[in-house]
């Protein structure tokens, strides 16, 4: 993941949007939850960012993973776990 592509979720941060992470064959691993994103951060040993939706609650997505980008989507593919992370701005609230 580029510096360029982590700035690029900034546009998402007090966004009222939906988060979700989908395994290898595009399936939920977890529902879509309407969430706003706090602030974003690489964590302590730099290889994840983390996406905080709160104070205490954030995805970890590794550094490694590949990103697209949309004005109205944000996904990150984990190559090694087959995981997407999914940011998609909604109808999202406060979570």
């Amino acid at each position: 993941m580029e510096l360029t592509e982590i700035r690029s979720l900034e546009s998402f941060i007090l966004e009222k949007v939906e988060v979700s992470i989908l395994d290898k064959d595009g399936e939920d691993k977890a529902p879509f939850v309407k969430k706003n994103i706090r602030k974003t951060e690489l964590c302590p040993d730099g290889t994840h960012l983390r996406i905080y939706f709160d104070r205490l609650q954030f995805f970890a997505v590794p550094l490694t993973a590949e990103v697209a980008i949309s004005d109205e989507f944000w996904s990150a593919f984990d190559q090694e776990t087959g995981l997407t992370y999914v940011v998609k701005k909604g109808s999202g609230r406060d979570g």
